[in-house]
C-alpha cells in the first residue's frame, strides 16, 4: 500500500471522534483458520513473534499471547476493547476456534494505535487507529506496520501474503476479498449521540 498516492485528509473542524482502518492477511502456505492446523497456527505465531521484535519507533510495542495469560493482563486488554474472545457460534461451527487459546494472541504497540490480532477469524488482523480524523496519519502507520510484518514474514519463512491475480488478498471470510480493508470512523453530530460509519 503507497500512502503517498493519498493527497487530501478529513477536515481538522470535522466532528471525528476516532478514525480506525484495518486489514486482514493470510500467509501462504498455511490453511485459513477453517482448516488450519494446529501445527500450522503456531507456525504463524511463531512468524509475527519474529515480526514484533522487527518493530521499531512507533510501531514498538508488546505481544500478549492468549495461552497462560495473566488476569491483569487480560482485565486491562478488556477494558482497552483490544481483546478477543471465544464464543462466537459463527466462528465456531465454521471450525475457526478450534484449540482454543493456543497459537492465538494480540500485539499493541506503546501508544494503543496499532494493533495485530494474531489467529482470529483470519491469521492476521493489522489494525491503525487514534482519536480525530487523521485518516493519512493512520494510514501512514498501517501501511508501514503491514510492510514490516510482510517483509518479516518473507525473511523468516521465505513465504508471501496469499495474493490472488483476479481476487485480491485471500481470507478466511469471503466479504474481505480485495484489499480485506474495513475503515469504520466514529462522528459526534452537536446535540446527539455518537455514531459510526463505515467507508
Amino acid at each position: 500500500m503507497d500512502s503517498t498516492k493519498i493527497t487530501g485528509n478529513v477536515n481538522p473542524d470535522a466532528p471525528v471522534h476516532s478514525t480506525r482502518i484495518r486489514v486482514g492477511r493470510s500467509i501462504d502456505g498455511f490453511g485459513l483458520s477453517p482448516g488450519i492446523t494446529r501445527e500450522q497456527r503456531l507456525g504463524v505465531e511463531k512468524l509475527m513473534k519474529a515480526a514484533f521484535a522487527q518493530f521499531v519507533d512507533e510501531l514498538s510495542g508488546k505481544y500478549y499471547p492468549l495461552a497462560g495469560m495473566d488476569e491483569a493482563v487480560r482485565q486491562q486488554l478488556v477494558d482497552d476493547h483490544f481483546l478477543f474472545v471465544s464464543g462466537d457460534r459463527n466462528l465456531q461451527v465454521a471450525g475457526m476456534e478450534r484449540d482454543w487459546p493456543e497459537g492465538r494472541g494480540i500485539f499493541h504497540n506503546t501508544e494503543k494505535t496499532f494493533l495485530v490480532w494474531v489467529n482470529e477469524e483470519d491469521q492476521l488482523r493489522i489494525i491503525s487507529m487514534e482519536k480525530g480524523g487523521d485518516v493519512l496519519g493512520v494510514f501512514k502507520r498501517l501501511a508501514k506496520g503491514i510492510q514490516t510484518v510482510g517483509d518479516s514474514v518473507k525473511e523468516e519463512s521465505g513465504k508471501e501474503f496469499m495474493l490472488d491475480e483476479k481476487y485480491g488478498y485471500v481470507h478466511s471470510c469471503p466479504t474481505n476479498l480485495g484489499t480485506g480493508m474495513r475503515h469504520p470512523s466514529t462522528l459526534t453530530f452537536q446535540d446527539g449521540p455518537q455514531t459510526e460509519l463505515t467507508h
